[in-house]
């Protein structure tokens, strides 16, 4: 094998095209999945002051953002709601309206949108008056009452219009019990995209901003969502998801946990996805607009980080102004 001075490894960094034709890892539109945050009070758009550049849409609103996605080439978007205090409640009902926030919305996507896919979450927090993602009995998350209602929940979007649901509690049991529910109601073609590696992060706090959770959360969620001192368990709930049914999993904070991206991937070789989280967006954009550091380079350098760690695909709210820096650099 040549050394220097025979072999130089700047000989390949020269100029533009050559550092784009050898380079090992690329990002392009498709990766990208669109955070979105649909709103049932309001104006049609308004700022989330914690999430720069995002907005709480209504549905009107985020049909039309949904085609400008489309039109950018993105493939599909994640639809996370933002409901009034007085549907919230202690057995999250509203989270299996049929006339629902979501479900409304998602059918206004796929009646305006075809051709763009629809994500939903799966999960109770956005509908708790309690702020968590599992009913509770006194200070305890129940585990197995929740996931019934989870199964409910994910027949009930796919009934909607939903491609993919999306359970992001983290309780045990239920991605099975969600693929069942499925099953059972007809929708065998809906795809399961597990948040199998979601951990108790510090990164949640605008997300919880924006849909209304923040001073609700009475406690936290370490009793479901996962210590971020491990990796061995990542690996063990990714198994036990798959084995479950999920068609693609994800982990959730992104950029903190890109050796479990990578670990996941070289274990399971099945669809991984990252979600570029609420407080990873925040700090980029706060650092960019303090003139700390070049947002555009540092977002599509973490962006490139999360394929180079295996990741199939990237939820993040960035989706549409990457997308527009992509087209216009392709």
């Amino acid at each position: 094998m040549a050394v220097f001075p025979q072999m130089r490894l700047r000989r390949l960094r020269r100029t533009d095209w050559m550092r784009r034709m050898v380079a090992e890892t690329r990002l392009d539109v498709s990766d990208l999945v669109l955070t979105t945050i649909v709103s049932d009070a309001g104006p049609d758009r308004v700022d989330i002051p914690s999430l720069p550049g995002v907005q709480r849409l209504s549905i009107k609103a985020l049909v039309e953002q949904a085609q400008q996605a489309a039109d950018l080439g993105i493939p599909a978007l994640a639809l996370f709601p933002n409901i009034s205090q007085n549907q919230k409640s202690e057995d999250a009902a509203e989270a299996a309206n049929p006339k629902g926030l979501v479900p409304e919305a998602v059918r206004a996507i796929k009646k305006a949108v075809p051709n763009i896919g629809v994500i939903v979450d799966v999960a109770l927090d956005p509908y708790t008056s309690h702020g968590h993602d599992g009913l509770m009995e006194g200070e305890t998350i129940l585990n197995d009452p929740t996931v019934a209602m989870l199964s409910k929940v994910g027949a009930m979007l796919a009934e909607a219009g939903a491609d993919i649901v999306a359970p992001s509690d983290m309780m045990d049991g239920r991605i099975e019990a969600v693929r069942q529910g499925l099953d059972d109601a007809g929708h065998t073609d809906v795809a399961i995209l597990s948040y199998a590696a979601k951990f108790a992060s510090g990164f949640y706090g605008p997300y919880r901003d924006a849909i209304g959770t923040s001073a609700a959360l009475k406690g936290d969620k370490r009793t479901y969502q996962m210590n971020p001192a491990n990796i061995d368990v990542a690996l063990r709930e990714v198994e036990m998801d798959l084995a479950e049914g999920a068609d693609m999993v994800m982990v959730k904070p992104g950029m903190p946990y890109l050796d479990v991206i990578a670990a996941i991937k070289a274990e399971f070789a099945r669809p991984t996805f990252a979600f570029q989280v609420s407080g990873e967006y925040a700090m980029m954009k706060a650092a960019g607009a303090n003139g700390w550091l070049d947002y555009d380079r540092i977002m599509m350098e973490s962006l490139m980080s999360f394929k180079r760690a295996g990741c199939d695909g990237i939820l993040t709210y960035a989706a549409i102004e990457v997308a527009e820096q992509l087209n216009k650099s392709g």
